[in-house]
């Protein structure tokens, strides 16, 4: 199954998630920085424009063959449902109307999510949310692979089988790690969700379903756009738990590639973080950084020393009745 990987245990650290330093720091040095934050006009028209998209294909998908459906789920709808992933993340900030009116946001979120096929948008923010908040922690950011994966996942054939289905382990890795009670807007979110895919099959066909369901699995699996999930956080350099991707894939992935950006500070939407990038370049042009998810990719698969232990963690002392936002 190929090349043993030589990790066997995760990167533990005792210092604090340097995201909030950095945040500091900038803020002192540039406070301009702030004029950045706030929300993103456009988001809520690509938004709306990708679902219109997605539906009008899979209208035409009706009739399609399974080689046909397959080849646009890969090259076209995945793209387009990884963009709206991407646009749900951006939203799980309250980044498309502003802080100032979440319920619209969540709203739009789950607008979005509709041809993604499964529901996945307020699942997505009650754990991201913490992901942010406790970057590397032992017991509250199931962004990290758990030891199962690691100790599962751990040659160059096995690797290549994790990544092609990184959307089930993002899916139930949660569950299993971190369980939390249903709320009303994720029964919302799965009531519409189905009765949306109920409305795709009954007027256009099961094809159609299998268009938009098929894409999604495959463009957040074994997909260039989905190098974004193993650039971001898994330690390519020794001391360093958050990268950047610097590439054209930006373009269509609303700039979550400046991610050293996004998390110093998640309130500035994805079209602001070149600009942040380009007002304080001294905290970020010497930090490691990637400049094509492919590479990362195919270095994720190949080098023995990077696999799913290759995250940084870090112990964490619980204060009482403590809240996550």
């Amino acid at each position: 199954m190929g090349q043993q990987v030589s990790r066997t245990d995760y990167e533990w650290v005792y210092t604090e998630e340097p995201h909030k330093t950095r945040r500091k720091q900038i803020l002192a040095k540039h406070p301009e920085v702030q004029k950045l934050m706030g929300k993103d006009p456009q988001l809520k028209f690509a938004v709306v424009f990708m679902v219109l998209a997605q539906i009008i294909t899979a209208f035409f998908m009706r009739d399609a063959g399974w080689f046909t459906i397959f080849m646009l789920g890969y090259c076209w709808g995945g793209v387009i449902n990884h963009s709206l992933t991407l646009a749900i993340h951006e939203i799980s900030h309250n980044l498309a109307f502003g802080q100032s009116y979440p319920v619209w946001n969540r709203a739009l979120g789950i607008f979005g999510n509709l041809p993604l096929g499964i529901p996945y948008s307020t699942f997505f923010k009650k754990y991201h949310i913490e992901h942010h908040k406790y970057q590397g922690d032992d017991e509250m950011d199931v962004d990290i692979p758990s030891k199962l994966e690691a100790k599962l996942f751990c040659t160059s054939g096995t690797k290549l089988l994790w990544l092609l289905l990184q959307p089930i382990f993002y899916a139930f890795r949660p569950l299993f790690l971190r369980p939390k009670p249903v709320t009303s807007l994720e029964i919302m979110n799965f009531v519409v969700q189905f009765a949306f895919d109920l409305v795709i099959y009954h007027f256009f066909g099961w094809r159609s379903l299998v268009y938009l369901a098929l894409g999604t699995f495959l463009a957040l699996g074994l997909h260039p756009v989905a190098g974004h999930f193993i650039s971001e956080h898994y330690m390519f350099k020794k001391g360093y738990e958050t990268y950047s991707y610097y590439g054209p894939l930006n373009a269509i992935t609303f700039n979550v590639g400046y991610h050293n950006e996004h998390h110093d500070f998640p309130n500035i939407p994805g079209c602001n973080l070149p600009k942040l990038k380009e007002l304080a370049p001294e905290y970020y042009d010497n930090l490691p950084c990637h400049t094509s998810w492919v590479r990362v990719l195919f270095d994720f698969v190949t080098d023995p020393e990077i696999g799913p232990y290759s995250r940084v963690k870090r112990r964490r002392i619980p204060f009482p009745d403590e809240k996550v936002e």
